[in-house]
């Protein structure tokens, strides 16, 4: 159905908490209509009640759990019904698994769940999307990709490095989407070291995500984000990588053509596009 306020359409993925929520909530607070995806519908639904709370209005809710890809094509099916246009899909689902899980689609974790399934998902929705914004991390420094081994990382599995190797998967497909799809923007960015949800499956990550004094606020780690989604594009880099509003070069391994095209093609194979 088309928005005939005149709002433009924002659908963020991991938006029931931490940055995605705080996105959301500052973007329903600059006029856009916002559409929440999450995994947990008592989440969802505490998050819808705290943007109608900021905007009169309450938001469309979509579940689907990144590491389920049949949850995945079924999500684009509703938007694709739901919408006829999305000016920024942002997507900023993404955790850390601390031990080595193969899920149900037989792809490491931290591969599916951060990487596998927002490619898929933009690729579904590539025909109706205005802008793309992918939340990656400077953990990307730590990643070990090969393509041609997208499992590779449960093999002597270090959480770190997984996940790792999940946020350099987003900046490389962040840049090959810019170069695949001129007909619009791509961009990714590091929302610093923030206190979230994330890694709250270990006990040992959450106290320290808890009393770790110099973390950022999730609002904070937002604010690259919502800039993104709302920035005029001929004055970013399309296919860059930003912090703190401003574009920062990844390194050298998440930043080669040639791997980011081996990586698109290997992603496809395994998503069955």
């Amino acid at each position: 159905m088309e928005d005939v306020t005149g709002r433009r359409r924002v659908v963020i993925t991991g938006a029931s908490s931490g940055i995605g929520l705080a996105a959301a909530s500052e973007l329903a607070r600059l006029g856009d209509e916002v559409a929440l995806v999450g995994r947990d519908p008592a989440r969802l639904t505490s998050a819808a009640e705290r943007i109608r709370g900021i905007t009169g209005r309450s938001p469309e809710l979509f579940r689907a759990d990144f590491a389920v890809l049949d949850d995945v094509r079924r999500l684009a099916g509703n938007l694709r019904d739901a919408y006829d246009r999305i000016d920024v899909l942002a997507n900023n689902a993404g955790a850390i698994a601390v031990e080595p899980i193969t899920t149900v689609d037989g792809f490491e974790w931290n591969m599916q769940a951060n990487h596998l399934a927002p490619f898929l998902l933009t690729n579904l929705l590539a025909d109706r999307l205005g802008r793309v914004v992918n939340t990656a991390s400077d953990a990307h420094r730590a990643g070990a990709l090969d393509p041609d081994d997208l499992a590779n990382q449960l093999r002597r599995y270090r959480p770190m490095r997984a996940y790792g190797t999940s946020k350099q998967a987003n900046i490389l497909f962040t840049a090959e989407a810019a170069r695949r799809w001129p007909q619009f923007p791509s961009y990714a960015f590091h929302p610093g070291v923030v206190r979230t949800r994330f890694g709250s499956d270990s006990r040992l990550l959450a106290v320290g995500m808890r009393l770790a004094w110099f973390l950022r606020s999730p609002a904070k780690g937002a604010q690259t984000l919502v800039w993104l989604a709302r920035q005029d594009p001929s004055t970013l880099v399309n296919g860059g990588y930003y912090l703190d509003q401003r574009p920062r070069r990844p390194n050298p391994a998440a930043a080669d053509p040639q791997l980011a095209a081996r990586l698109w093609d290997a992603s496809a194979r395994a998503v069955g596009l």
